[in-house]
């Protein structure tokens, strides 16, 4: 799935902050919005393994939650909803394609790596790859309960997402061929630090 549907889940979910601490929405919603994008951090340096942690997260960010419970205030919100968010990513990630250039070809059996158990979960391909068509459509419905509940700046940012998300879904597919053309002007001594699925052809 794209970082931003990650990004929109964690935003939908921080949502429900609003039945219990509306005061602390736009705190919760705006700390979703960096959660669900951090753990794709690791791009280029082990993607979906060095800080995607799909057990992991979850105690944390349980953890995080029971405070936020019982001390609310921005502090303890951002940090539940910052942790919520990247472990639903990390575990959102088994629903998606595999870790390949191109991921409707469906040759991955790899979706993100389980720390736990010390090995690769396989995708199930709910979402067929990231920028599917479906990918975006659940990115935009996602979006709707935050929209409700944010305020202004956070509303512009959440439908510049769901916008940024159907401008990738419409070019996804020549993704990899402007990738492959840009790798190779990577100068030989610097190939070793280019990803392996970028090279994979």
């Amino acid at each position: 799935m794209m970082a931003t549907t990650h990004a929109l889940a964690g935003v939908a979910v921080a949502s429900l902050v609003a039945l219990g601490a509306p005061e602390q929405v736009d705190v919760a919603l705006a700390a979703a919005f960096v959660g669900g994008l951090f753990p794709d951090l690791d791009l280029y340096a082990g993607h979906r393994k060095t800080l995607h942690f799909p057990v992991y997260y979850w105690p944390f960010a349980l953890a995080a939650g029971a405070l936020a419970i019982v001390s609310t205030g921005p502090a303890t919100v951002a940090l539940a909803c910052f942790l919520l968010a990247a472990a639903l990513h990390s575990t959102m990630d088994v629903f998606g394609g595999g870790l390949e250039l191109r991921p409707w070809l469906a040759t991955s059996e790899r979706a993100v790596y389980d720390h736990f158990a010390g090995r690769w979960r396989r995708p199930r391909r709910w979402v067929r790859y990231d920028g599917a068509p479906e990918d975006a459509l659940l990115g935009a419905l996602l979006a709707v309960p935050p929209l409700l509940v944010a305020g202004a700046p956070l509303r512009w940012l959440i439908g510049a997402t769901v916008c940024l998300s159907v401008g990738y879904a419409l070019v996804r597919r020549r993704v990899p061929a402007v990738t492959e053309h840009l790798v190779g002007f990577v100068p030989a001594t610097m190939t070793e630090y280019v990803p392996e699925r970028f090279v994979e052809g």
